[in-house]
């Protein structure tokens, strides 16, 4: 079975420079409040089939009585399956979830049988770099573009009914690599039903995936004076960057990052390993709080020792100024 590229790394973590973190500053993201994490949380939501992303994004904040909510990777509303929807100032990792890699499970509906053994040939024509035309009806400019294929595989064949699972690059359109794959074999296909059963580090198999009804009955709980249910569906935002690098920097610099500053090395105190230029990357206090994301400037190693430059380019800043002060040292 195939895996995402951010499931298959492996990554080390590297020390620049023993630091402890302040109690006084900041929160560990599993210490925030029921009340906090309502407006600072993801929900993996499973996504019915017939309203849209966005309908689903609205509902979501009528069932918690909240004014933002934002939706990563649009699902068209006959699809079902992870649509992780984050909540109030939580709405801006989106940008970091767009980007990541999904999954799928769906029924391609070939238009004559083929042996399994072409189809299995087939598919292999459509894994790795592929050339894509969005279909017409779609949120993107209709013109040729490139996306990733990372596995592809069928998983039953009954008949003209192919059941597949699909990994790939954010933006590919699997309607289309279906009408594509009818086109190679010669008999012509359309896809019949899909289900994302990945968004980035969000998976249907995960425990956290629920539905619109659990997640109004989990609030009706909390209104009641029981957050237990609601707590298991009210992910730290800190869910939403698991798939990306991270920077960890010392207490000293986090308030001059949530300023709008850049991120140099002597701020640094630990890195993961394997961080590319240009790579996204999450910056991360010393008690695992998201501060921001960023592009990274320089590799892993230089991150670990250089004193000049500017290590990280801060994209987007998530937490507020002030929660860690600047301190005199």
């Amino acid at each position: 079975m195939g895996k995402l590229p951010f499931k298959k790394m492996k990554r080390e973590v590297f020390t620049r420079k023993q630091a402890r973190t302040d109690a006084k500053f900041g929160k560990k993201p599993e210490d925030r409040t029921t009340e906090e994490l309502i407006n600072y949380a993801i929900v993996n939501l499973d996504k019915p089939r017939g309203p849209t992303s966005h309908q689903v994004s609205a509902y979501v904040q009528k069932v918690l009585k909240i004014n933002k909510s934002g939706h990563s990777g649009t699902l068209d509303p006959n699809v079902t399956g992870c649509l992780p929807i984050a909540l109030g100032d939580a709405t801006k990792v989106v940008q970091a979830l767009l980007t990541a890699g999904k999954e799928y499970v769906g029924v391609m509906h070939l238009h004559k049988e083929v042996d399994r053994k072409e189809i299995d040939e087939t598919i292999k024509k459509f894994i790795g770099k592929i050339k894509q035309l969005p279909p017409i009806k779609s949120a993107v400019k209709r013109e040729w573009r490139y996306r990733k294929v990372y596995y592809f595989e069928v998983l039953e064949l009954d008949g003209k009914d192919v059941l597949f699972r699909i990994g790939c690059q954010a933006g590919t359109y699997i309607r289309k690599i279906c009408s594509d794959f009818g086109k190679e074999i010669g008999t012509g296909a359309h896809m019949a039903e899909l289900r994302r059963t990945q968004a980035g580090p969000f998976s249907e198999d995960d425990g956290t995936l629920c539905n619109l009804q659990q997640l109004t009955d989990a609030f009706h709980y909390y209104k009641e004076g029981n957050d237990t249910y609601l707590r298991k569906l009210l992910l730290p935002v800190e869910q939403g960057v698991r798939h990306l690098p991270k920077v960890w920097v010392l207490d000293t610099t986090v308030n001059t990052i949530c300023h709008g500053a850049q991120l140099k090395g002597p701020g640094v105190s630990k890195v993961e390993s394997d961080i590319q230029v240009g790579e996204p990357v999450a910056i991360m206090t010393l008690k695992d709080e998201l501060i921001a994301f960023g592009e990274a400037i320089m590799i892993s190693k230089d991150l670990m020792k250089k004193e000049r430059g500017i290590a990280v380019r801060i994209k987007r800043v998530f937490m507020k100024p002030g929660i860690y002060p600047k301190i005199d040292v």
